[in-house]
């Protein structure tokens, strides 16, 4: 076995339902007239005596507002959002303004159910000792309905390896959302999927530039909708094109408000059922860094995958990515060009890992499988636990196996530096498999990491055990090198 090579850490965080954020309550169901019961509920809120507005309010305050980082804030917005609703020339005190504002507001619990799959980069800026290493860890905290969503924590590992995860702030807090900017190769790659959108898409895209904004984009569509008697399907092609728009946007977050507070909530309607097992990774590309992070959107029915861009994790840009190499789950971008090119592992056929190379980020057209033993602890699927860690010996690739008893496990393999399609070494067991006490979990029998980082001779691995709770273990690089099969 070679789980010997990697050394548990007691830390385990575990999912936090206190964790709760605010939304939008719409009551009701849309089979039982929603629109009666939103109508009926703005009526009560208009007829209550100033004296129960007052009361009211201050009681939701009381319980509410410790839980929140400036709830009134969010009653405000949310009473915004009713404004349509309410009679022509009503007129309310700002006190039954708020409780309108409240009786449409409700908390979700973004780890109700589990936290689990992290990954986890060097922070952006360094201010602990010499010999450690400030972290960002991400995590997927799924909550009531399944959903998913992105959260952090502040974390650090020290010169002997030993790992600290900092307890996150009181409050959890969902950003900003803007249109973001949108980028023309992402709709070009439409009119390559569907040849029957590309003469509209090109006609769209053509006085638009390299990026444009949403506004830009709904100016030029609304020319195309006026040109239906001369173009075949534009009402298709409409539908498209403003779908794959609304995948761009941006959240930003106060910068007041700690790293570990933030939560990235599904935004567009391609993710809102989840936005699942971000990978997250530092990327070098000449004198500057920038974070990306790939992260599969799940409608309900469909996946698509996605990109996060971030500098500082205060700011986020969302944009969709497209190609047959970014099809399924998992792709996971090198953290540098190689040979000029961005690289990225791709699972884009579901069983299988490969290198898919591309010039341009979030377009990725074809993929080359990667060659490798089978063995029975990965011998129903395989894919990666994150971007790959470049070391001297090679690109060392993190991979999750999946074998009897739907167990998963986490292996490693070597590619070669220059070129990462060629498999030049692997080890013949896993490096992490369920031990003893984490074969219980919403999922049983999973370790899944979706991203490690390098600390001097060391990995430091954050894992999802059973798809419920999160452990820690570091590995000696030198080991794994040593007792990997060359291939």
């Amino acid at each position: 076995m070679s789980d010997d090579l990697a050394v548990r850490q007691p830390l385990r965080l575990r999912a936090d339902s206190s964790r709760v954020i605010t939304k939008l309550f719409v009551p009701g169901h849309p089979e039982v007239q929603r629109g009666r019961q939103v109508s009926e509920a703005v009526t009560h809120v208009l007829d209550l005596a100033e004296e129960r507005v007052a009361a009211g309010l201050a009681e939701l305050q009381s319980r509410f507002g410790p839980r929140h980082r400036n709830l009134s804030a969010t009653f405000e917005h949310n009473a915004d959002r009713l404004a349509n609703r309410l009679p022509e020339g009503a007129v309310m005190s700002d006190q039954r303004r708020m409780l309108l504002g409240a009786t449409f507001t409700h908390e979700y619990s973004v780890e109700a159910a589990a936290l689990c799959n992290p990954s986890v980069v060097a922070a952006p800026v360094q201010t602990g000792p010499a010999g450690s290493l400030d972290l960002v860890l991400s995590t997927r905290g799924i909550g009531e309905g399944h959903r998913s969503s992105i959260g952090f924590r502040t974390a650090s590992v020290d010169g002997d390896g030993q790992i600290t995860v900092e307890a996150p702030g009181p409050y959890a807090t969902v950003g900003t959302v803007s249109s973001g900017t949108l980028h023309a190769d992402a709709f070009r790659s439409v009119a390559r999927r569907a040849s029957d959108d590309a003469e509209a898409t090109t006609w769209v895209l053509d006085s638009l530039g390299d990026e444009f904004t949403q506004f830009e984009l709904d100016d030029r569509l609304t020319e195309l909708e006026g040109q239906g008697d001369t173009r075949p399907d534009v009402a298709r092609t409409v539908r498209r094109l403003r779908a794959l728009a609304a995948r761009g946007y941006r959240v930003e977050f106060d910068a007041s408000t700690p790293v570990d507070e933030r939560v990235l909530y599904p935004v567009a309607d391609a993710e809102r059922n989840g936005i699942e097992d971000a990978r997250f990774v530092r990327f070098e590309d000449t004198d500057s860094a920038v974070y990306y992070a790939t992260y599969t959107a799940y409608d309900g029915r469909d996946i698509v995958q996605q990109l996060l861009e971030t500098v500082d994790f205060s700011t986020f840009d969302a944009s969709p990515l497209q190609g047959p190499a970014a099809q399924n789950k998992g792709l996971a971008l090198f953290p540098r060009r190689i040979g000029g090119h961005f690289a990225a592992l791709s699972r884009h056929n579901g069983t299988s890992n490969a290198v898919a190379f591309t010039d341009d980020i979030r377009h990725w057209p074809t993929a080359t499988r990667l060659a490798g033993r089978t063995k029975l602890w990965s011998s129903i699927q395989v894919g990666n636990c994150g971007s790959p860690i470049e070391t001297e010996a090679g690109w060392l690739m993190l991979t999750h196996g999946v074998g009897p008893m739907r167990t998963y496990s986490i292996g490693a393999c070597l590619l070669d530096l220059d070129d990462p399609t060629r498999v030049i070494g692997e080890l013949a067991e896993p490096l992490l498999s369920p031990g003893p006490d984490e074969q219980d979990g919403y999922v049983p029998n999973v370790v899944y990491s979706c991203g490690v980082v390098r600390h001097g001779p060391r990995l430091v691995i954050p894992y999802g055990i059973g798809d419920a709770s999160i452990g820690f273990a570091t590995a000696d690089l030198d080991a794994i090198l040593a007792r990997m099969d060359r291939v």
